[in-house]
């Protein structure tokens, strides 16, 4: 099996789809093209298994491709919390799927995007 191009050379396509990730993991949602979902479906997978295996060098193999964004939560009382994705990664996301082996994104089609027809969808974590 190989990977999709996306019409961008290799240090673009890495940068994109380490962005996708990172904003998958953050916002659990994101509304992308199909084939861009495709392609970001499989490192997500990947580094929500790494987050399940939870040591050393599985963190330091996920920091080396998630961004290293901050992340807000709020609590039931109002308070906010902010950390990093990785941290969410590893503390919130990850053990949801403790139990699950592998399938962790669902895709969901939206239909074709105005401008120039592309195949929308979203793709969100199970």
């Amino acid at each position: 099996m190989g990977y999709r191009k996306l019409g961008r050379t290799s240090s673009q396509r890495k940068a994109m789809l380490r962005d996708l990730a990172t904003d998958l993991i953050i916002n659990e949602r994101i509304e992308t093209t199909e084939a861009r979902a495709k392609e970001v479906r499989k490192a997500v997978e990947k580094m929500i298994t790494l987050g399940k295996r939870g040591d050393l060098h599985a963190r330091r193999q996920a920091a080396a491709f998630i961004r290293r964004e901050l992340v807000t939560t709020t609590d039931a009382e109002g308070n906010e919390t902010t950390s990093f994705a990785l941290q969410k990664l590893f503390d919130d996301v990850a053990p949801r799927y403790a139990e699950r082996q592998g399938g962790y994104t669902r895709i969901l089609k939206v239909g074709p995007r105005r401008g120039d027809g592309a195949p929308v969808v979203v793709i969100e974590l199970v």
